[in-house]
């Protein structure tokens, strides 16, 4: 992985347009291809990023751009798509590259990871007509807990949950915002699915356009005693 912190504008081009103005940022090369744009604030979502297959390509300024003070153009051009990433570096703090090493992935809580696996089994609670495509889909920020597909052919992203919240969905919302890049994968709908999802995310979720799914986990296990309820 290669961290730069530097001073530098930033400009998405593609299917949307997006202008980030010159300021210090950390830019975060990593080895599947991703570049990430980076501020000091805004918790851990980059302000902009390329997701891969990408190539990043550095030029140096033309005249009316070294005029301006560039001192060093990045363009970051996606493999599947024409969406780039341009990064006009100006002045450049800091430089370093890491070998982070074979990564063993997220490891859930039992109950976390039981959902996962038991949703996956179990893929037709979504809804009737719905197929698995595959658990942990991994992107360029995190995995996706299970990417299946609806009955008319759509791709949905599932984010699991104990007790859902809105951080949980903040997370799907990110996601979504990414597989929605891929031509070849949008439209992507995004459900929530929780043993327990508070009013509060419900409300957010739903303003987003994603689906809720409350989840019986007894009853996913095959532990549910029927007959001791009273309804």
């Amino acid at each position: 992985m290669r961290l730069v912190i530097a001073r530098c504008s930033v400009d998405y081009i593609g299917r949307l347009r997006a202008h980030l103005p010159l300021a210090t940022r950390l830019l975060m090369v990593k080895s599947d291809g991703s570049v990430l744009v980076h501020s000091d604030g805004g918790s851990y979502k980059p302000l902009n990023w390329m997701s891969p297959p990408a190539t990043l390509r550095l030029t140096p300024p033309d005249d009316a751009d070294r005029a301006e003070g560039i001192t060093e153009v990045w363009t970051v051009q996606h493999g599947k798509s024409d969406d780039k990433l341009v990064i006009n570096i100006r002045e450049q703090f800091h430089d370093s590259s890491h070998d982070l090493g074979v990564d063993p992935g997220l490891v859930k809580d039992g109950v976390e990871a039981d959902l996962q696996r038991l949703l996956a089994e179990q893929i037709e609670l979504l809804g009737a007509g719905y197929t698995l495509i595959r658990r942990e889909y991994m992107t360029a920020i995190g995995p996706v807990d299970i990417l299946a597909r609806d009955a008319e052919g759509r791709t949905v992203a599932i984010e699991l949950k104990r007790r859902g919240d809105i951080d949980g969905v903040e997370q799907l919302t990110r996601y979504l915002e990414l597989l929605n890049r891929d031509p070849i994968m949008s439209p992507v709908r995004g459900v929530f699915a929780a043993q327990q999802i508070k009013p509060q995310a419900r409300v957010l979720a739903i303003d987003r356009g994603i689906d809720c799914l409350t989840l019986d986990y007894d009853a996913m296990r095959g532990v549910d005693d029927s007959a001791s309820r009273l309804f």
